[in-house]
Formats: structure tokens, C-alpha cells, sequence
């Protein structure tokens, strides 16, 4: 045997650099069908297998990669992928290492878009109950968007002359490519660290799927479900809708329309306060001029128009009142009188005098009054009370009623 062995290592190396050395090889382009989709959550790399109806490839995608990828990855998915192709050495494998990977045309990215829409819907980030209402007079919006184009530019005339009162904080960011949902993550943490806004405005102006794409990124989308000020996304045109849409507390149909929401229509707030502000002048007129009408009434009713005539009317009250009291003291005194005469009258019939006095006599014993013999004893002191005087007296015997 004149060749030489090699050991299975030299020969996988050896075909490793032949494959790597060509052109061609190190930067390809291919298209196909995702299988065997696996992601290894512990170090973040990707396995599939990119198969059409007559061959496959065994496919690795690393994290630093996987990480860019705006939407999930599932079998079944029609994709490009851009890359290289090598050999892994140990298992002498032919494969493709993947650095890009874009959905197979606008069906590809609206099955990636779907997939993604109602993962998060079924997690509830687009629930009702967590969106927040705008605040109606802001004092400062927050606006992230491109810092050239048409979108910031209507945003900022509209705010202007239909509120010019709210400021606008232009956030600039990237809106389309590979690092433009990074940017506006990046952005959104560096504005919900502020306690100043009062509401954020994201989005751009329309453009195609793909060029609308960093909108539906599911870590941008996350990042706005948790964000602590109310936001409005103002992605595309009327037609166009992306995850953000769905996420974001209000969707405004273009920037133009986000503007409108955001502020209130300054005029309009003008007429109305005018309104209300006459209404308010013509009830307190009309007030006034009811309280001037009694203030009249009153005033030519007040005594001090004719001062005579007022003091005669209390002169002639005054008499009238000291006449009614006068009868009333007469009846009372008279009345009075009456019954005093009558009482005594009565006093007097029952005086013991008045019986003394028709030759009867009151006999008391040491300061009390004797009302029969049984209350003396023979010898006992006793004084008698006649009309005209006294006498003292001794029992001397007593007979008392059988």
C-alpha cells in the first residue's frame, strides 16, 4: 500500500477546508422548508433541517444570530436562509450554518406574523382590560420615530397648531432593518425612566411588509405591553397593521392620526370655553338683574323714603298696642279684685274670731288649743280667750258626756 493513512480528523479537516475555501460556499443563499425545528433554550442555538421535495440539509443556527430574528421559527415554514456551508469535524456532518433567515415572500411573513400574533394574544397582551387611557391635556409627548421623513413632520405640525401647549420630545431611532427593534427597545427604557411624559407616540410612515417588519418584533412588542405610560402606535397607513398595533394601549391608523389623538383640537377647545363662557356671563347677568329689580322694590318700599309718615304709622302701632295692654291689666286687676273680695270673705266666715266675737271663747293649754275635757285634768292650768281679753283659770273638776 504506497498511500499514506490519515486519521478520520485529518480527512474531516482536510474536507472542511476545501469547503470553506470556495467562494461560493461561503456566502450562499438557499431556500426550503423548516423540519425538526429545535431550540436549545440552555445555549440559545438553533437545529433544523432545510429540506425541498427532493434533498435536505442539516441546518445550525448560533445565538448571536438566533437572537435577530423577528419573528418565531417553527416546521413547516417556507424560508431563506443566508449563509455558509461547512462540516462539523466530529461527526464528519455536512452542513449549513445559518446567519440570516427571512420568510419565503409576503405568505411567509404574514404565517410568521399570525404565529406571532396569536401567541401573544393568547398570553393576553392584547386584552382590553390592560389598555390605559390617554391622559387629555398632556404637558409632554414622547415621540420615537425616524428623525427625518414625513411622519415626524406632520407629528410635529399637527401637536403645534392643534396644541401648542404640549412639548414634544423627539426620541430618534431606527425603524427598518436588522437593528431597529433594538433601537426602539433601547429607547423606550431610556424614556419610562422619566417621570415628565404623559404619552409615547412610536411608529413611521408606510412602506411594504418587510420594510414594516421591526413592528412586529416580539420583544418590542413585550416591552411595550409593560410600559408605565400610555402608548400609541402609529405604524404605516390605514391599511397596514402590525403587532405593535395590537399591543400598544391606542393603534392611531397613520402619524398624522396619532398626532390628533394624542392632543386635543385646541380650537375646538377655544369655541367651547367661549361658549360655556358666555353662557356663565348670561346667567350671572340675569342674576344681577333680579337681584337689581328686588334691590328696587325693596328700596322704594324702605321707610326713609318718607321718614313722617313711617314714624306716624309707629306712633299709631304704639297706641294701639298701649290700649290693648291697658284693657288688658283692667280686666285682669278687676278680675283680681273679685276674687280677693271673694276669698275674704270666706277667710273671714271661718275666722275663730268672728265666733269669739258672738260671745264663744277659745281655750288653750300651755300655747295649745284644748278642743275637749278629755284633754284636762282636774288642777291643770288653762287660759280662756274672750273677745275683749284674757283670763287665767284652774280646772277645778271635770264632767264629761255620758
Amino acid at each position: 500500500m504506497d498511500v499514506t493513512p490519515i486519521t478520520v480528523k485529518q480527512l474531516n479537516t482536510y474536507v472542511k477546508s476545501l469547503i470553506e475555501s470556495n467562494e461560493l460556499l461561503s456566502s450562499v443563499a438557499v431556500c426550503g422548508e423548516i423540519s425538526n425545528y429545535k431550540d436549545h433554550y440552555s445555549s440559545g442555538h438553533w437545529y433544523f433541517t432545510l429540506k425541498d421535495s427532493d434533498a435536505q440539509i442539516r441546518c445550525v443556527m448560533f445565538r448571536s444570530y438566533a437572537a435577530r430574528v423577528p419573528f418565531p421559527i417553527s416546521d413547516g415554514m417556507q424560508v431563506i436562509l443566508r449563509g455558509r456551508v461547512s462540516i462539523y469535524e466530529r461527526d464528519g456532518q455536512y452542513q449549513f450554518y445559518a446567519e440570516e433567515i427571512h420568510p419565503l415572500g409576503e405568505g411567509g411573513l404574514s404565517v410568521a406574523f399570525n404565529k406571532l400574533k396569536d401567541k401573544l394574544q393568547n398570553e393576553g397582551l392584547f386584552s382590553p382590560e390592560t389598555k390605559r387611557p390617554l391622559k387629555r391635556y398632556p404637558n409632554k409627548i414622547a415621540v420615537l420615530t425616524a428623525n427625518t421623513g414625513a411622519a415626524v413632520h406632520d407629528i410635529l405640525n399637527i401637536t403645534a397648531s392643534r396644541y401648542p401647549l404640549c412639548e414634544i420630545l423627539l426620541c430618534p431611532v431606527t425603524v427598518q432593518g436588522e437593528s431597529a427593534a433594538a433601537s426602539m427597545i433601547d429607547m423606550l427604557e431610556r424614556v419610562y425612566c422619566r417621570d415628565d411624559i404623559d404619552t409615547i407616540i412610536i411608529g413611521r410612515g408606510g412602506g411594504s411588509l418587510e420594510d414594516l417588519w421591526a413592528f412586529n418584533d416580539e420583544n418590542l412588542a413585550r416591552k411595550i405591553a409593560v410600559s408605565p405610560i400610555p402608548v400609541i402606535s402609529a405604524v404605516g397607513h390605514e391599511t397596514d397593521f402590525t403587532i405593535c398595533d395590537f399591543v400598544a394601549d391606542v393603534r392611531a391608523s397613520t402619524p398624522s392620526h396619532a398626532a390628533e389623538l394624542a392632543v386635543p383640537d385646541g380650537a375646538a377647545l377655544h369655541t367651547f370655553l367661549s361658549v360655556y363662557n358666555g353662557k356663565i356671563c348670561s346667567a350671572l347677568n340675569t342674576k344681577l338683574q333680579i337681584s337689581i329689580g328686588k334691590y328696587e322694590i325693596a328700596v322704594s318700599k324702605s321707610p326713609l323714603n318718607r321718614p313722617a309718615e313711617y314714624f306716624d304709622r309707629i306712633a299709631l302701632n304704639i297706641d294701639g298696642i298701649t290700649e290693648k295692654l291697658s284693657f288688658i291689666i283692667k280686666e285682669r286687676l278687676s278680675g283680681y279684685q273679685k276674687r280677693f273680695s271673694e276669698l275674704t270673705s270666706r277667710l273671714d266666715a271661718l275666722s275663730p274670731l268672728k265666733t269669739i266675737s258672738r260671745g264663744f271663747a277659745a281655750v288653750s293649754t300651755d300655747g295649745k288649743r284644748v278642743k275637749g275635757v278629755s284633754e284636762l285634768n282636774s288642777g291643770q292650768d288653762i287660759e280662756i280667750k274672750f273677745s275683749d281679753g284674757e283670763a287665767d283659770c284652774k280646772v277645778s273638776s271635770i264632767r264629761r258626756k255620758p
